[in-house]
């Protein structure tokens, strides 16, 4: 009996030193530097009164050109540029840009709908649901040549003047082209 349960044994305590001396180069080898990346967005509901002073060039981090997107869930133009959106923030958002998008969602979405769109789209941008009845007066306030079709992209100096505006799906070439030109300014 002790011939059978020598060699198991002596198998058991070889295989636990295998297994420990792995584990411990895999511990060694996940020390790697990460690089640190803003948490995944969550929507917050503003009033167009906030929406105002969000749009304004002096901020929490000073004047800086600022790109808006305007977009809804239900949009299917929204959902199709929305992963230009996210790349275009990620490759300008440590060269001085700064990018919020605001969804015109029911306010029910800001639960539901809106956070599983942004998980899915790994957005790291603010988000935030224009919490307004009527959002008229906020689609005015941004440009009165805006009917409120969307998806509409607005991006804004440092000084806080629009020089660029789409409506409709963007060109991702002609708004990279203009984010360069606002960025060497």
């Amino acid at each position: 009996m002790f011939k059978l349960i020598r060699p198991l044994l002596l198998g058991i305590g070889l295989s636990s030193l295998l297994l420990s001396l792995s584990a411990t180069g895999q511990t060694r080898t996940s020390h790697s530097k990460r690089v640190a990346q803003p948490p995944i967005a969550v929507a917050q509901a503003i009033t167009g009164q906030e929406l105002a002073a969000l749009l304004k060039p002096e901020g929490p981090e000073g004047a800086r050109p600022l790109l808006v997107n305007y977009w809804a869930t239900w949009c299917d133009p929204c959902r199709e540029e929305f992963p230009d959106l996210v790349k275009i923030d990620k490759d300008y958002r440590n060269k001085g840009l700064h990018s919020i998008a605001i969804s015109l969602d029911d306010f029910d979405e800001l639960k539901t709908g809106v956070p599983k769109f942004l998980r899915a789209m790994k957005v790291r941008m603010p988000v935030y649901l224009l919490n307004e009845s009527d959002s008229s007066p906020s689609i005015t306030a941004v440009d009165p040549a805006w009917s409120g079709a969307l998806p509409a992209t607005f991006l804004y100096n440092a000084k806080g003047e629009i020089v660029f505006k789409h409506f409709g799906r963007f060109n991702t070439t002609e708004l990279r082209a203009a984010i360069q030109k606002v960025l060497s300014e």
